[in-house]
């Protein structure tokens, strides 16, 4: 495909600099619309939470099923929309997601606006909004490549990352505000968050599609499902790489509820300590996506590994912090560890696959990742309540450490990144370790 634009040329090289992802223009209109958007998500998520305590008396189980039904359809439906994204063109599939969730948020606005709202609609609005969203997810990630190419994707998913850690750190400050200015009423986050989706449907439909590289589309065919299976099986490098994130989502990244109940059990304070403390971690969690920038190759396994092994090192020992200053301050690394191993498997599972298998395969990178977080989180939240809050970190850092020491032996008895069945991965060859 030829293209005389000037952006052009900047995707096919890659150049230098922490930013340069940025000098792609569909890339960059892309990720300003989405710094609001996620800036959107963040305020609907601390919204939604405080709405649930409203509406239940602060029922804690009420609360754990409306986070449940936002996570859960991702076991259900990432793979189907992996087989989507393969299928038809991303850009109008992302339009036509971007809208639903807009549309879901908006009608929670109106009928808390209008004193409607019940419990029953926040769960089955969640359910639609979590339905939809494991849908968008692999179909998003996927399209990246198209728009920035295999040479700048490692910089534009470790940008992906500080935009959504950045939105982490403006989106629930704004929503307290507005939530207190309001009297409580948390109608104005939820039409902030319905807005918000026009800058990203914006942005898309005004993408020049000359510039963009899409992958062939997949015609529709039985067994496309067992084939995105198939094919990840046959990639030893691509199955280490889902075994590590599936451990570290189920086991290490719980720090929402981990950091509340340190807060709350460990050293007797309220709110507003654990407000402070989750802003601590998104500290460290921009910072380490904002030190993955400079990456401009596919990660080795070795990475990978080593990684995982640090973070959950920090888990354990920020668990073992006596006081509330020393355990903040060790969440500003382990926030930074964490995001470092997140941005770099991304990457690594990316940059391993065939463009026409990339959206099947980021199903199930999706749900390894986020899968086990319904098992996860409520062994950790048991091992906390009758061990104490530490124990969440400790032995949940402990199962990290073991999974990468692990893979570590495995990679020692000669098994590297080799594609299988003489399949090439997309971009540039890495050596293995």
């Amino acid at each position: 495909m030829t293209c005389t634009s000037t952006d052009q040329p900047a995707a096919q090289d890659p150049g230098r600099g922490s930013f340069r992802a940025l000098r792609v223009r569909n890339y960059r209109i892309y990720a300003s619309a989405n710094l609001v958007s996620l800036t959107g998500t963040w305020m609907q998520r601390i919204g939604q939470d405080w709405l649930v305590l409203q509406l239940s008396d602060g029922s804690g189980v009420a609360l754990g099923l409306v986070t449940a039904l936002q996570f859960g359809p991702t076991l259900l439906l990432s793979l189907y929309g992996g087989v989507l994204a393969d299928r038809y063109a991303k850009r109008r599939m992302l339009i036509a997601t971007q809208a639903l969730m807009g549309l879901l948020a908006l009608v929670l606005a109106i009928l808390v606006a209008t004193g409607g709202v019940a419990l029953w609609h926040v769960v089955l609005l969640a359910g639609g909004l979590g339905s939809v969203s494991a849908v968008d997810a692999p179909v998003r990630q996927a399209f990246v490549a198209e728009m920035v190419g295999p040479a700048l994707l490692p910089n534009a998913v470790s940008l992906n990352s500080t935009i959504f850690n950045g939105a982490r750190l403006v989106g629930p400050a704004v929503a307290g505000l507005l939530i207190g200015a309001s009297s409580g009423s948390t109608a104005p986050a939820f039409f902030v968050n319905a807005a918000s989706f026009a800058f990203t449907i914006a942005a898309l439909a005004g993408m020049r599609a000359a510039e963009l590289r899409p992958s062939p589309p997949v015609a529709r065919a039985k067994g496309q499902l067992r084939e995105g299976l198939s094919y990840t099986w046959a990639h030893p490098d691509l199955v280490l790489a889902m075994g590590l994130a599936f451990v570290v989502g189920t086991f290490g990244l719980n720090y929402q509820m981990t950091i509340a109940l340190m807060a709350r059990e460990q050293f007797g304070l309220g709110a507003e300590a654990f407000g402070l403390l989750s802003t601590t971690f998104a500290v460290g969690s921009l910072a380490g996506a904002l030190l993955s920038t400079r990456r401009s190759v596919r990660p080795r396994q070795r990475f990978l590994v080593i990684s995982a092994v640090v973070f959950g090192l920090l888990t354990v020992v920020t668990g073992l912090m006596p006081g509330y200053v020393s355990f903040a301050v060790l969440l500003v690394p382990t926030g930074a560890a964490a995001l470092v191993f997140s941005v770099a498997n991304n990457s690594f599972v990316q940059l391993g696959v065939q463009p026409q298998m990339r959206g099947r395969v980021m199903a199930l990178y999706f749900m390894s990742f986020l899968g086990g977080t319904p098992v996860g989180a409520p062994l950790i939240g048991l091992i906390s309540e009758h061990l104490g809050a530490p124990w969440g970190l400790i032995l949940g850092g402990s199962v990290c450490v073991v999974a990468g020491l692990g893979a570590a032996g495995w990679l020692a008895r000669g098994r590297r990144v080799r594609p299988a069945g003489g399949l090439r991965p997309a971009g540039p060859p890495e050596p293995s370790r």
